[in-house]
C-alpha cells in the first residue's frame, strides 16, 4: 500500500487523539452564575434562610433523619451541607465511632459546620471543600451519600456523580431531596431555578452506575429517592 494512502487513512485517528481534553469534556448543565452567592456566603443568613419553619425539609427533617436508617459507626458524607441543618443530626446518629463528611462548595459553609460541631463536642464532623467536579472524598470511603436540595445546583451532574460513586464503598447508598418540577404544577421560582425534574434525575444517576431503590418518604414540594451503587 501507498505510504500517502496509509498516512492519509491515519490523519483522521491522529486528529482525534490530539483533540483538547477540553473539547471532549462536559458542557455545564447550569449557569455557573446560579451558586456563586454560596461561594463567600454569610453562614448566619443562610441559617436563617435554610433552618427555618415553613420549609419542608426543615419541617419534617426527623421524619427524613428516621427513613435513612443511618446507624452507629455508619460513614456518610453530606454533599451540599449548607449551614448543617442534616450534617448534625447525622453526626449524632452515627456517634463516636461513625464519621460524617459535611461537604460544600462555599468555606464559610464547612467553616461554621466545623464551630457547630466542636460547640457540641461532635468530634466526627469533618469538613470538606470540594468543587463542582469532585466530593473531595477517597474511593470507597463513605456508606452513605445525603444530596439535599442541592442536585439542580450540580453545573457538572455526570462527572461529579461519577465522584460520588467512587466515594461509596460497594453496595453503598445515595440518597436526593430535591425539588418536584411539574410543569403545570410547580412555581414560577422552581420552572426557572431547577435543571430537572425527577424522571430526568432518575435517569441521570442510574447511568452514573447506580440502581433506583425506592421513594422511603412521600414530600409535598420535594421528592426523596434513593440509589444503591451497583
Amino acid at each position: 500500500m501507498p505510504i500517502e494512502l496509509e498516512l492519509r487513512r491515519l490523519i483522521p485517528i491522529v486528529a482525534l487523539l490530539l483533540l483538547p481534553l477540553a473539547a471532549l469534556a462536559e458542557s455545564p448543565a447550569v449557569d455557573p452564575s446560579l451558586n456563586n452567592h454560596y461561594r463567600h456566603a454569610n453562614p448566619q443568613r443562610w441559617q436563617d434562610i435554610f433552618e427555618r419553619e415553613g420549609r419542608e425539609v426543615f419541617d419534617r427533617r426527623d421524619e427524613i433523619l428516621r427513613a435513612l436508617e443511618i446507624r452507629p459507626g455508619m460513614r456518610v458524607a453530606d454533599v451540599g451541607a449548607g449551614t448543617g441543618l442534616f450534617t448534625l443530626p447525622f453526626a449524632r446518629s452515627v456517634g463516636p465511632t461513625g464519621i460524617v463528611y459535611a461537604v460544600d462548595i462555599s468555606e464559610s459553609f464547612i467553616t461554621s459546620i466545623g464551630r457547630r460541631a466542636a460547640a457540641e463536642g461532635l468530634t466526627q464532623v469533618a469538613p470538606v471543600l470540594n468543587r463542582q467536579k469532585e466530593v473531595a472524598l477517597p474511593d470507597s470511603s463513605v456508606d452513605l451519600v445525603f444530596i439535599c436540595d442541592t442536585y439542580h445546583h450540580f453545573e457538572y451532574p455526570e462527572t461529579i456523580l461519577d465522584s460520588i460513586h467512587a466515594a461509596l464503598a460497594p453496595g453503598g447508598l445515595l440518597a436526593i431531596i430535591d425539588y418536584r418540577r411539574e410543569p403545570g404544577t410547580s412555581s414560577d421560582w422552581i420552572l426557572s431555578h431547577v435543571r430537572a425534574g425527577r424522571k430526568t434525575v432518575i435517569a441521570e444517576v442510574e447511568r452514573a452506575g447506580f440502581a433506583f431503590i425506592d421513594e422511603p418518604l412521600r414530600l409535598r414540594e420535594n421528592y426523596f429517592i434513593r440509589f444503591r451503587k451497583r
